[in-house]
């Protein structure tokens, strides 16, 4: 019984359920701005909301294999333990469960593609594509320093305009439009975008601030590797900066001060930023990580509040 429990336990490490903030985010967001356009449909934005779920699970368990596999995973590692780097799953279960993972994405995606349509598919199956490339395939994405603006796009901009389009297109076409049909994508909806791709962002930056030493060890070229501590931390603060100013944009057109609720969670924020500005072992950006991810969510839920009001 305890063996079981053991490998129970190694799966939800290698799911990384603290990650899903990243996945639910956009989704929020995107209920809220549909709810202020008077676009909301429950099925397709509960389809959007589990399909990003797996998508994120299956891109953890696709980077847990691939990091193990290329070396990147080492005994000096200071973040969260990777199951196939430590022995805990062979290999090829994790390799399988990753597959089986975003099989299971795309069968969700399946209706959303009926709702959809054609601009759909392209976001279903690049947003896989780029799961795995992130850290698998000839030319991994994160190993190249382009892991910021995977996150920044997937799960920032198409993640929250996606929701809001699944939605629209539910209540304003037909099935499966071949186009992109008018009034799906707003203006408004890529502006939200912008701080849940930053604060999305943020996670990796404080991921990669830890991982520095390590990364440029492994020939992992990380824009913190490339660019060193000072850059990333720069890099956590413009990030912040796009997240907090973004609001303003709905407030000049008039859309009250409601909008600018997220700034409720600024306190949050700073006290993550003062960690990321002055530390750089896992004892202390492990904490910071999660931070941001609560910081994430937090603003994500203030955010659709304030735009559905």
């Amino acid at each position: 019984m305890s063996t079981e429990v053991t490998r129970r336990r190694a799966w939800v490490i290698a799911a990384r359920p603290q990650t899903l903030p990243a996945a639910a985010a956009p989704v929020i967001v995107g209920v809220g701005l549909a709810l202020d356009a008077g676009v909301f449909a429950p099925l397709p934005a509960l389809a959007a909301l589990v399909g990003a779920a797996l998508i994120q699970v299956g891109t953890n368990f696709a980077n847990d294999y691939y990091d193990a596999i290329q070396g990147a995973d080492t005994d000096d590692r200071e973040g969260f333990t990777r199951v196939v780097a430590s022995g805990l799953i062979e290999p090829s279960e994790v390799k399988r469960a990753m597959w089986l993972t975003f099989a299971a994405a795309i069968g969700v995606g399946t209706y959303l593609v009926a709702v959809g349509g054609v601009p759909i598919v392209v976001i279903g199956l690049a947003s896989v594509a780029a799961g795995i490339a992130y850290t698998g395939g000839p030319y991994p994405l994160g190993y190249h320093g382009l892991g910021d603006l995977f996150v920044f796009v997937f799960f920032g901009v198409i993640a929250v305009t996606g929701t809001y389009y699944v939605q629209a297109a539910a209540l304003l076409s037909g099935w499966f439009p071949l186009g992109i049909p008018d009034g799906t994508v707003a203006v408004a909806a890529v502006v939200a975008s912008l701080p849940i791709a930053a604060l999305s962002t943020n996670i990796l930056v404080v991921n990669n601030l830890r991982d520095r030493e390590e990364d440029a060890s492994t020939g992992k070229r990380t824009l913190a590797v490339r660019f060193g501590y000072r850059f990333a931390r720069a890099e956590y603060l413009a990030m912040l900066a796009v997240a907090y100013l973004a609001p303003l944009w709905f407030v000049a057109r008039g859309d009250g001060l409601a909008p600018l609720f997220p700034l409720l969670t600024l306190p949050l924020a700073a006290a993550v930023a003062r960690t990321v500005l002055t530390e750089t072992s896992g004892e202390a950006l492990n904490p910071a990580l999660e931070s941001t991810g609560k910081l994430l969510a937090a603003y994500a839920v203030a955010f659709a509040v304030g735009l559905a009001v």
